[in-house]
């Protein structure tokens, strides 16, 4: 039975033999929030998810993969995190501007509702007027 760090060395093995078999084109398809795909990742190498983050050397390997891959173009640029430690500044229009957003969406909705039944209500009098035209011309007069 293997121990810890043969098994992490394995894992390490299986990993970069795996990354050396792929191609530009079959990486784009494990791509996920512009990363690969950990889980897509463990299931092909045949380790655990947990691997990535948990083996020191594998995730090197991983992060050097990912840059390589980035630097070719396969991957989008990583996004950096900003960390502040300022707090925000309250922003008192935020809630008006959603009030405000979201009115206008019910005006909208109501203003094609109307129109809707506007050009219901035309088609019947245009319906409507011709046939009292020809009910006028027959003789037959309507109140």
């Amino acid at each position: 039975m293997a121990n810890g760090q043969q098994i992490a060395k394995e894992n390490v093995d299986k990993f970069v033999a795996w990354s050396k078999t792929m191609t530009d084109d079959e990486f784009i398809q494990i791509i996920y929030r512009g990363q690969l795909n950990r889980g897509e990742l463990a299931t092909a190498v045949g380790c655990a998810k947990s691997a990535f983050r948990q083996n020191p050397t594998l995730r090197t390997a991983l992060n050097k993969l990912e840059n390589d891959l980035r630097a070719r173009g396969v991957l989008p640029p990583a996004i950096e995190k900003e960390t502040k430690n300022e707090p925000k500044e309250y922003d008192n229009s935020s809630r008006k501007t959603a009030l405000m957003a979201k009115h206008n969406s019910n005006l909208e909705r109501e203003n094609i509702e109307l129109k809707a039944k506007v050009k219901e209500l035309e088609n019947k009098l245009e319906r409507f007027g011709e046939l009292n035209e020809t009910l006028s011309e027959m003789g037959f007069m309507l109140r």
